[in-house]
C-alpha cells in the first residue's frame, strides 16, 4: 500500500493512527520507537500495509526520555584539568587519620 522505504533514523507518521515514530533498526524486521518510548516491530508485509508519510524529526522527541540539551554537550566543553585528584577528594582528617607524608 505504501511506497515508503524504511530508513534507520528517519521519522514517519502513521496516517491511520496518527502516531509518529522513528525507525531504529532494520534486520529481519523493522523496529520502530514511538515518541513515548514504546518499541514496535513490523515485518515487511505489515510495513507495506501501513499508510505512512515521512515527517521531520519532532522538536520535543527527547522529552519522554527526560533528556535535556545538556545531555548533548560537546565533549570538548569539559576540561578535566581543573578536576581534583581522586586521592584528594576527602582528606584523611575526616577519617580521624593524619597523613604526614
Amino acid at each position: 500500500m505504501n511506497n515508503v522505504t524504511p530508513q534507520v533514523g528517519s521519522w514517519y507518521k502513521d496516517l491511520q493512527l496518527g502516531s509518529i515514530f522513528e525507525v531504529v533498526a532494520i534486520d529481519d524486521a523493522i523496529e520502530t520507537q514511538l515518541l513515548d518510548g514504546a518499541l514496535c516491530e513490523f515485518d515487511m508485509e505489515s510495513w507495506d500495509e501501513l499508510v505512512l508519510e515521512p515527517v521531520e524529526e519532532p522538536e520535543d522527541w527527547r522529552n519522554p526520555f527526560e533528556l535535556s540539551d545538556d545531555d548533548y554537550r560537546d565533549p570538548s566543553d569539559y576540561n578535566g584539568d581543573d578536576w581534583s585528584n581522586p586521592l584528594e577528594i576527602e582528606p584523611d582528617t575526616i577519617n580521624g587519620l593524619i597523613d604526614d607524608f
